[in-house]
This record gives C-alpha cells, structure tokens and sequence, in this order.
C-alpha cells in the first residue's frame, strides 16, 4: 500500500498523463476520434483526488455481449464513489497493445493493473517489469502460463475445463434420453481466440467426455474468433461441406448466434428437438431466452461478473489482509427445464 503522500504526487502526474492526449485528440480534426468517457474519466477533481486508488484497467476487446458486461462490471466496481479512478484501455484482440497498455500503466505508476490476457503465453518479461515496479497485477477471466506464478499476485475467473466437461456430460444424457447414446454422433466445433485459456480449457474439459464414447466423431474444430460473423461464416462452410452435422459446441453465445442464423438459412432447424443441437458457452439473456425456446440445448454459465471479485482483492491488500491466490467464481449450466426463473433477471 502506498502512501498518501505518493498518490498526491501521482495523481498530478497521471492528470497530465491523461489530459495531454486526450486534448490532442480533441484539436486533431479530420481524425477518429473514439473516447469513451464512461470508461475514462478525465476530470481533474478525480485525478487529482489523492485518497483515491488507480487501477490501470487492460481489456483484452469487446467481441461480445459477455466481454460488454465484463467491463461494465469493472467500471461499477473502480468508481469514484468506490474510492477508485480507473484508467482504461481497449486492446481490440492484440496482445501486443495490451502488452502496450500494461507498460503505460507501469510508466504511470498507477497502484494496481488489472487484465484480462488475450492468449496464456508471452506474458512473462512484461509481468517481470510490473513486479520490479512493485505494482500488483490481478488477473481477471483468462489465465496466464509463466515460469514464476509470482509474476502475479492473484486471479479471479471461471474453471473453463469444468464447462467444457458440464458440457459433454450434458450431451451424453441428452442423447441417452433420445435413444441415441449408441448412435454415431457427428460434431463440429466454434472455438474463439487462438491459444486463450477460455478455449483451451473448454477443449480440454469436453474431449474429456468425448474420449468415452468412440461414435462421437469431431468433424472440425474452427477459429470463429468469438464472433457473430465469423461463426456464420465458418458455420455456412461447414454444413456445404459436410453431409451431416448433429452437434454444434460453440464456445460463446455470440458464435451461437451466428451459427443459428446458418442452420435456419439453409433450411435447417437448431434445436433440441431440430436437426442440429446447440450447446453453447456464457448464458447471455438473448441465449437463455434461446434455451427456453428449445433453440439452445444447454448454455454454460461463464460469469462475467467479476469486477466485485477483483476489487476485494485489492481491498484486502491495501487492509493487508489475507487473500486467495486463485479464485473461482460460482456458476451453473442453463436447460429448458429450469433456465425460466433466471431469464427476467438477467442483466446482460
């Protein structure tokens, strides 16, 4: 924890730090200009507010309804009336401009950093440096895979291996259910990011279930790149090229959209009781309102609810309290049977 007297410092630097491009941004007409100031505050009052804690903020995009909700989580929880001046950055799916972001926000000597990485791996020399600065790192969603979990002071996310195998397992009683467990099951799969924890850990988890039964056959795992238009596209390719598709896995909500806009546009229906079944991944409420309708078989929770989460961790630091290194956060697998008491409450 950092003294008062650090912070006021700070806080007259970081003013500057902010209010300078944020000024040329402003006279550089003709030019995109794209701030959002509900991200990033830059009143001076704030800024120069030296009880209040700065959390540099690296999300890794906005590619989704989940990714949305996630960072509106954060900014509830890294307000002003929290005690907080949150400094944001949108890594629009690089990590080289989230490694960007995280290095401004050493150079600003902001009291926390907190992300989401975009991929596990080529984290370590940047992490390095936040530990050199003594700047606490808390890791949201994703994980990382360093060579020193010490690069890192904590984590707080969703057991992405344990969806993939709620997943699987959901699959194995719905096709016994239909008299089909025996059946050859022909599959295909709507993966996201290349190498991020949330498809590699989905993957891990439902091959765990798939490697018991011999007759479910993966036709092809594709990158839809956690999109709407990608899944549509990847999703059209397949069912062209392909003489029979059963399954769709498809690891977010928002791929799920695309690939049911496919089926139903080439005369198919999704659906449990159609000709394509969906399993889906986030439980957006667009998607629950899908599984009560029978369109989605099971959508697997990934909460994107994080921001409290993080914010107790660093409140336990900054109290010197004890705090978990790991931290998983409740969640639950959405069927028709039940999903109807969840939909209207749904904030996301």
């Amino acid at each position: 924890m950092k003294s008062i007297f650090f912070r006021k410092w700070k806080a007259r630097y970081l003013l500057m730090v902010v209010l300078i491009p944020f000024m040329l941004a402003i006279n550089g007409c003709g030019r995109d200009f794209n701030v959002d100031l509900s991200n990033e505050s830059v009143e001076s009052s704030d800024i120069r507010d030296e009880s209040l804690i700065v959390v540099g903020v690296s999300q890794l995009g906005s590619e989704s309804v989940w990714r949305t909700a996630n960072t509106a989580s954060l900014q509830r929880a890294f307000s002003k009336e929290n005690g907080y001046f949150m400094i944001f950055d949108n890594a629009r799916q690089k990590q080289e401009n989230q490694m960007k972001a995280i290095r401004s926000f050493i150079s600003q000597n902001v009291d926390y950093i907190v992300f989401s990485p975009i991929m596990e791996e080529g984290w370590d020399s940047v992490l390095q440096e936040a530990k050199d600065a003594g700047i606490p790192v808390i890791l949201m969603d994703r994980k990382v895979k360093v060579s020193d979990t010490s690069l890192y002071t904590a984590w707080v996310g969703s057991d992405f291996k344990e969806e993939g195998v709620k997943a699987g397992k959901w699959l194995e009683k719905f096709l016994e259910s239909k008299g089909r467990l025996e059946d050859e099951v022909r599959i295909v799969v709507l993966q996201g990011t290349e190498g991020a924890s949330s498809v590699l850990g989905r993957t891990e988890g439902f091959n765990e279930i798939l490697r018991k039964h011999e007759n479910w056959k993966v036709l092809e795992c594709v990158n839809a790149e956690y999109t709407t238009a990608k899944a549509m596209e990847e999703m059209k390719r397949m069912l062209k090229k392909h003489e029979r598709i059963d399954v769709v896995v498809s690891q977010n909500d928002d791929m799920t959209f695309g690939a049911v806009d496919a089926i139903r546009q080439e005369g198919l229906t999704p659906g449990i009781d159609g000709d394509i079944v969906l399993i889906s991944f986030d439980a957006v409420k667009a998607a629950l309102q899908m599984v009560q309708d029978g369109v989605i078989g099971v959508d697997v929770e990934c909460n994107p609810d994080l921001g409290g989460y993080v914010q107790a961790i660093i409140e336990a630091i900054e109290n010197g309290e004890p705090y978990e290194k790991h931290t998983y956060v409740e969640e639950r697998s959405f069927t028709k049977e039940m999903v109807g008491q969840y939909i209207e409450d749904r904030i996301y």
